[in-house]
């Protein structure tokens, strides 16, 4: 049986600038699907994402994609499709200029040129526009065009959805599930998790440049606790706490870190209607992801 190998992996990676720790030996393992990487601002989303693709020296560890250092692979960009910085384009040249250097670079054909920008939704009038007089949704989709350009296996992208208006954002979505679905692997990046959560299949948390909690989508809801409602609220509260589970009353009934069975138990020994008994849900994993990366947030998790 041939071994399976994670698609993107890092191995120990770290970043110093002085006695400052952007990244600390941060291992992870990336398989075809979306891979969603979710931290505050300066939490080490993009320091990561810099070392992966060869822009940034590593202090200690390595990354590989496809099994080598970015910088060995043969014609980089038709393998790995990469956005770190939309605004970072020449704001000179037009945006089918930018696409037919990355495509001329890349031993493409022109017509591919004309293939991404419909893709991407960039009509041949606002591909004739200079970059310089594109809104920040445009410079992104003019962006996530260069990544798909080169038909990659791999899509490193950093905050993809900065800048998209809310149609924007559905068809990024659309966009990347439909590349993953085709065997695919997109590995992106957000400090907004209801953005991650909506799309990928994996979830990696970072808080201070290491990884928090990581898992999909359920293995982390498993964690995240429960929401119940009953008819006395202030009943089910108490008869929770004097088990020993700790509760936290909410407008719309009770949160606790407990399982939903363990709180089913709590109440049916007691007597207690439930009316709404369910894992945590979106809300949860919200609480989860403030909590455990509070520590980098300018605002105090409360």
């Amino acid at each position: 049986m041939t071994e399976h190998r994670p698609v993107v992996v890092t191995d120990h990676l770290s970043k110093r600038y002085g006695p400052v720790s952007a990244l600390d030996a941060l291992t992870l393992r990336v398989d075809p699907g979306i891979t969603g990487v979710v931290g505050v601002n300066g939490a080490g989303k993009s320091t990561c994402m810099r070392m992966m693709t060869g822009l940034t020296p590593p202090t200690r560890g390595h990354a590989t994609i496809l099994g080598k250092d970015y910088s060995k692979l043969d014609n980089p960009g038709r393998h790995v499709g990469v956005l770190l910085d939309a605004s970072a384009q020449h704001v000179g040249r037009t945006g089918h200029e930018v696409l037919t250097i990355g495509a001329k670079t890349m031993g493409l054909p022109a017509d591919r040129v004309t293939e991404i920008l419909d893709v991407v939704g960039l009509t041949p009038a606002e591909a004739k526009r200079r970059v310089g007089d594109y809104s920040l949704g445009m410079r992104q989709r003019l962006g996530i065009g260069h990544a798909l350009l080169g038909d990659p296996e791999v899509l490193i992208l950093d905050e993809p959805a900065n800048g998209l208006d809310p149609a924007g954002i559905r068809w990024m979505r659309g966009l990347l599930r439909s590349y993953a679905e085709r065997g695919g692997t997109v590995l992106l990046s957000s400090h907004l998790l209801h953005e991650v959560e909506q799309i990928a299949d994996d979830l990696v948390m970072i808080g201070r440049g290491r990884i928090v909690r990581q898992g999909t989508k359920q293995e982390l809801l498993r964690g995240a606790g429960t929401n119940a409602a009953s008819t006395d609220d202030a009943a089910l509260a108490s008869a929770l706490e004097a088990a020993g589970i700790q509760v936290q009353r909410t407008q719309t009934g009770i949160h606790t870190p407990a399982e939903p069975i363990e709180v089913g138990k709590v109440a049916a020994a007691n007597g207690i209607v439930l009316v709404q008994l369910g894992q945590a849900g979106g809300s949860g994993l919200e609480e989860m992801f403030l909590n455990l990366t509070a520590a980098d947030s300018r605002e105090v998790a409360r």
